[in-house]
This record gives C-alpha cells, sequence and structure tokens, in this order.
C-alpha cells in the first residue's frame, strides 16, 4: 500500500527514468539503423563524436564522487558532526560546480550542433535534460547547505536534506 508521499516520489522518479531511457532509445536506435540522408553510418560521415575518455569521463567522475560526498555529509547529519556535513556538502557543490562548467566547456568546443541532424539533436536534448537536472539539484544541495549552517537540521529532522540528496543521487 502507498502513501501519498511514497507514491508521489516514486511518480516522480519513475517519470524522469522514463524521459531518460526514450533519450538513449532514441540514440540507439538511430545508431542501429542509420538512414541514407546520413550516410548509412553511425555516427554520421559529417560528425566527429566527441571522445568518452576526456571530458564526459571526468563529468562521470566528478558525478561519482560527488554521490559519494552527498551520502558522507547525510551519514554526517545522521551523527550530528556538523562540520563533517558542512564540507562533505561544500564538497558536493564544488563537484556540481566544476560539472556544469566543464559540460559548458564541451559544449562550446562539440565539433556538431544541435542542428546536425539526429546525432546533434539527442546529444544536446540528452545532455541538456541531464545538465538541467544537476543545476536544479546544485540548487537543491546549495539551499540545505544554508540550511545546515543555520541550524534547521538535525540528527532527527532532516528530511530536506534527504530529499535533496536522493534528487542528487538519481542526477
Amino acid at each position: 500500500r502507498f502513501t501519498r508521499p511514497s507514491y508521489g516520489n516514486d511518480s516522480f522518479y519513475r517519470f524522469r527514468s522514463n524521459v531518460f531511457f526514450c533519450f538513449f532509445l532514441g540514440f540507439f536506435y538511430a545508431s542501429i539503423s542509420p538512414v541514407f540522408n546520413i550516410g548509412g553510418v553511425w555516427p554520421p560521415t559529417h560528425i566527429v563524436a566527441i571522445s568518452p575518455w576526456g571530458l564526459p569521463f571526468v563529468n562521470t567522475i566528478l558525478l561519482l564522487s560527488s554521490g559519494a560526498s552527498v551520502t558522507w555529509a547525510h551519514h554526517a547529519i545522521i551523527a550530528g558532526f556538523k562540520k563533517e556535513a558542512m564540507l562533505g556538502l561544500n564538497i558536493t557543490l564544488m563537484f556540481a560546480v566544476a560539472f556544469t562548467a566543464m559540460q559548458g566547456f564541451e559544449y562550446a568546443g562539440a565539433p556538431f550542433s544541435m542542428s546536425d541532424g539526429v546525432y546533434g539533436s539527442v546529444f544536446y536534448m540528452a545532455t541538456g535534460f541531464h545538465g538541467f537536472h544537476v543545476i536544479i539539484g546544485t540548487i537543491f544541495l546549495a539551499i540545505c547547505t544554508i540550511r545546515l549552517y543555520f541550524d534547521h537540521f538535525s540528527r532527527q529532522h532532516h528530511f530536506g536534506f534527504e530529499a535533496a540528496a536522493w534528487y542528487w543521487h538519481f542526477v
């Protein structure tokens, strides 16, 4: 049996997961059946694909590390260690800002644009949607950092932080 809050959260994350799944499905479909007007190959002949071992790899490491640091902050709040929680949240925010900046550099240096057919469209829609979620999560965590500074969270009462941490882990 679902309560209203758990059903709402479940619906929220299922919807977002489905949107991301559709972006990946669109990219996958276009890659396994490239049409003749893009040269019949994937990526299209005029597209120079971004290497996954450059900025995308660094950004992946940043987001995985930020998941660890926000978990550290969560455990510190539960244990009543405010300084450690502040440190964990500040590290998470630094990772988040670095990720967003690097995604901007990646966009600025990309050898293709959104108007370069299905490859560019799906790439920018999927990564832009993800980047938007990172920015929203960064705002949530910044607010939690301010609230923690002003002692709005305790060992027993920190749902606002938990909600932001769950959102961040989804990102």
